[in-house]
């Protein structure tokens, strides 16, 4: 999609949503709902019939309800019975909400969780409100959007500004749930606008942060004509100038009239014609933000405008430059199944040469031909690590339902990856002088991850009744756990008191864990290749451990040649 289509869309959208049904039969529900007696009672709702099988839920709020800036935040929300934990995700852990709204929503949290049971079977399903119902509209949504099998739309009229950043943020990494919102702005309608900051305008002040934030799409509308936006700073900005220039007064306790302004907006053709889109610009992208600020009733050649437009086609350009470059998984799979190929095949050649472990270790120092594999490895490497960091990020920012789906399609396939990939990662970091514990001091993150989600998902391990070797150490680190034996070998042999005390000790542990993976099948046949690091290690330092750890189950093992058995 290119920069002009992703401008021309927002008129294209507005010209969609008007065309069909869904805005007006929305407003006649809630039309229908205003005029009930509130008999006490805050706000109301109702169910509607829409099409065959389809459904509209509507809220309005009393006028008696006041709109107040104050927010909750979602840790005070943790102890209530507001069901909206699952929002918050490990890199977006907090959130806050408009005050009124979550009390309202709470008010009537009985009655929606018997509802929310019920709406199930209905598609489409709608949910709308005006005003405040609008705000309590959006939660009810977010709360439905929880079950993966309920995909509601939902439509918001003159709703005022729900939540902050992280709010913003925690439904814009969902990409479903943000593209299920909808809220239709008037620029006569001042409760949209109420809970923005005076002062966030281009010129004439300091541009001051807002503590509210924008989601989903909004339909900004004047009185001759409308426009979609979704980017966030870009929808703030417009309605903070929609309502400089805006001549209604300010009465928060009545809801606005959006009748008048869809009728008014049906009638009329939404896309201009060319001359007018070169209007201001010969570039596409400037004429495609004219002509949509033009059709909100902010457009001008002002210098206050002019800024707005640089602004928003930042913004824009920004937007477009991440939708490229989100992350889709699927289409780098075949990329990533070529890479790992290369590996498997590496594995396999080097099997004579103690192993691929060792063969990698040691290239540099076995000639030419032997350094370019190397070279063609790493390059493999580099692209599955970039490629598996991506996709631990990725599934770090997701909430707990959505992590644990993605983490059961990719765990084989990560799991794969670590086990044939980080070895490689901790012969480079042995390499290197002086270098040690890399478990503690030198491995990734995303290694880290991995091995926690596949903890996670088998927390009892497997394999306990396996009757033959695996062909990948189950222990990715193994290696690094021989290299720690190597070096703890030489200290019992040369070092201090305390040192070679600390050794025995690590030694001994080493060797109930070798002995554990030998007597699962847990460690591949790779480490009793000659030449391996694990073989060198006992045939180098077999003497000093038999001197005094010679009661350990795998001095016995490996002095017996039993090794030669295990396949």
């Amino acid at each position: 999609m290119s920069q002009v289509s992703l401008f021309s869309s927002g008129q294209e959208l507005a010209n969609l949503f008007l065309s069909s049904d869904l805005l007006h039969h929305s407003w006649i529900t809630i039309s229908d709902l205003s005029s009930h007696p509130y008999i006490n009672k805050p706000i109301l709702f109702k169910v509607y019939p829409y099409h065959s099988n389809g459904a509209i839920v509507a809220f309005v709020s009393s006028p008696t309800c006041n709109l107040q800036k104050e927010m909750v935040s979602s840790e005070e929300l943790e102890g209530s019975q507001s069901p909206f934990d699952f929002i918050s995700t490990k890199l977006n852990p907090h959130f806050s909400v408009n005050k009124a709204a979550i009390t309202l929503f709470a008010s009537l949290l009985n009655d929606l969780s018997a509802l929310k049971e019920q709406l199930g079977s209905f598609s489409p399903l709608i949910i709308t409100g005006v005003s405040l119902g609008g705000s309590v509209a959006s939660l009810f949504t977010l709360w439905l959007l929880k079950d993966s099998n309920k995909r509601p739309t939902c439509i918001t009229f003159g709703s005022p500004l729900l939540g902050d950043s992280g709010l913003q943020q925690a439904i814009s990494e969902r990409s479903s749930w943000n593209s299920s919102f909808l809220h239709v702005v008037s620029n006569q309608d001042p409760i949209p606008r109420s809970l923005i900051s005076p002062t966030n305008v281009f010129a004439g002040s300091i541009p001051q942060p807002c503590i509210y934030k924008p989601f989903g799409m909004f339909l900004l509308c004047s009185d001759s004509d409308c426009s979609c936006f979704e980017e966030p700073e870009s929808v703030l900005d417009l309605m903070t100038e929609m309502n400089l220039n805006s001549q209604h007064q300010d009465n928060h306790s009545l809801a606005f009239d959006y009748e008048q302004v869809l009728e008014r907006l049906n009638h009329r053709v939404i896309l201009k014609g060319a001359s007018q889109l070169f209007q201001f610009s010969v570039d596409q992208l400037q004429a495609g933000i004219d002509l949509q600020l033009e059709a909100i009733g902010i457009g001008g050649q002002t210098s206050n405008m002019n800024s707005i437009r640089t602004k928003v086609k930042k913004r824009v350009e920004e937007s477009f430059a991440k939708k490229r470059n989100a992350f889709d998984p699927g289409k780098k799979l075949n990329k990533m199944k070529e890479a790992m190929t290369w590996l498997e095949w590496y594995k396999k050649v080097t099997l004579k040469e103690g192993g691929y472990y060792d063969s990698y270790k040691r290239s540099e120092y076995r000639g030419r031909d032997a350094v370019k594999s190397r070279q063609e490895i790493v390059k493999h490497q580099r692209v599955l690590t970039k490629y598996w960091k991506t996709m631990v990020a990725e599934g770090e920012k997701m909430p707990q339902r959505e992590e644990a789906v993605f983490r059961t399609r990719w765990l084989y396939a990560g799991t794969n990856y670590r086990r044939m990939v980080e070895p490689l990662d901790i012969a480079a970091y042995y390499m290197k002088p002086g270098n040690t514990d890399y478990v503690n001091l030198g491995r990734s993150e995303h290694y880290k991850k991995l091995e926690e989600w596949r903890r996670e998902d088998n927390p009892s391990g497997s394999g306990n009744d396996r009757r033959k070797c695996v062909s990948l150490t189950e222990d990715s680190c193994f290696w690094a756990y021989v290299e720690e034996a190597i070096i703890n070998s030489k200290r019992l042999r040369e070092g201090s008191l305390q040192e070679k005390e600390n050794a025995r000790e690590y030694l001994v542990n080493f060797g109930e864990y070798v002995m554990n993976m030998i007597r699962s099948y847990s460690v591949s046949s790779d480490i009793f290749q000659l030449h391996s690091s694990f073989m060198n290690w006992w045939q180098e330092y077999r003497q000093d451990i038999l001197s005094c750890l010679s009661n350990l189950p795998l001095a016995f093992y490996m002095e017996n040649e039993e090794y030669k058995s295990y396949a």
